[in-house]
């Protein structure tokens, strides 16, 4: 587990000697992880077993919050604009809704009259709006082909909340997985996995996407990333998962490599948390992670308070 800095700025984001402090293990695949500042938790999907996990800082508990076909085999998760939390479900091939209560219920499934793919990752966008990606993943089968597709694309799509209706944003994408938004919604970045990147657009008032360019790519040296998991910090520097053993790979806002942050596993994905939004949770492998930054983080949308 180590800091290595490319570029002497990392110093200014993350202590060269930072604790990573292990908080959860015994897992299969971690992703998807998701802070609530209201009670303490993250909560987040072990992919490969099919169950999703909340662990508590107040006594460091990791309960079962479903598994399952009642979990539809989860992946990355956010709040809505009601601070219900939405989940990516690979297997029930939605984006659902848990309410307060604990109620689950579906968000979206359909794209016209096609089913989605599998789900991958999802975001909010300031007015509410939902921004989600929908790679194949869930319909290749052992033999590598892909089973059940019902529209013909790897899609990332934006659920308007004022239609109520499901938009198309991309469709050129090999792998779409992780997305952010910078803070004023004017941009937005898409990890292609497969493609070994990170593209980023501008954002329209009304959701479109433009000018398309590569921001960045996960490759430096020997180290070869497969992004993945991806958050921006209050300065709109980038923090990418790329389920490699450098652990974040870490980005000015200009897409220039400043280092790693090594957790000692290949991490899939990350979120910023606590009262200050000043601590990352890694999740990677078989293992949650946690480390104090020197900068806030991003903070999850519309998260309870």
């Amino acid at each position: 587990m180590a800091v290595v800095a490319l570029d002497s700025r990392l110093n200014d984001l993350v202590d060269p000697n930072v604790e990573v402090e292990q908080i959860a293990t015994g897992f299969v695949f971690t992703e998807g992880p998701l802070w609530n500042n209201r009670d303490k938790t993250l909560t987040f999907s072990d992919v490969r077993t099919g169950i999703m996990r909340r662990w508590s800082e107040k006594d460091g508990s990791v309960v079962v919050v479903r598994e399952g076909e009642a979990n539809g085999i989860s992946n990355g998760n956010t709040w809505d604009r009601d601070g219900n939390m939405l989940t990516c479900e690979h297997d029930g091939r939605r984006v659902s809704r848990t309410l307060a209560d604990g109620t689950v219920e579906t968000f979206v499934a359909k794209w016209g009259d096609a089913r989605l793919n599998s789900p991958n990752d999802v975001i909010t966008a300031l007015n509410g709006d939902v921004v989600f990606t929908d790679p194949t993943y869930g319909l290749r089968q052992p033999d590598g082909s892909i089973v059940g597709q019902e529209y013909p694309f790897p899609g990332v799509f934006r659920y308007s909340l004022e239609k109520g209706t499901l938009q198309a944003l991309v469709r050129d994408f090999d792998a779409p997985n992780g997305l952010a938004l910078t803070d004023d919604d004017s941009k937005m970045y898409i990890c292609d996995t497969r493609q070994q990147i990170i593209r980023v657009f501008d954002v329209a008032p009304d959701g479109e996407l433009s000018n398309s360019r590569t921001f960045c790519e996960a490759k430096h040296g020997d180290a070869q990333g497969r992004p993945d998991g991806m958050k921006l910090d209050s300065r709109g520097n980038v923090y990418l998962a790329a389920n490699s053993p450098e652990g974040i790979w870490v980005f000015d806002p200009e897409g220039k490599l400043l280092g790693f942050i090594g957790v000692g596993e290949s991490p899939a994905n990350l979120t910023w948390g606590g009262d200050d939004w000043q601590t990352m949770y890694v999740t990677a492998q078989t293992s949650v992670y946690r480390l104090r930054m020197k900068l806030p983080g991003q903070p999850v949308r519309f998260a309870p308070k």
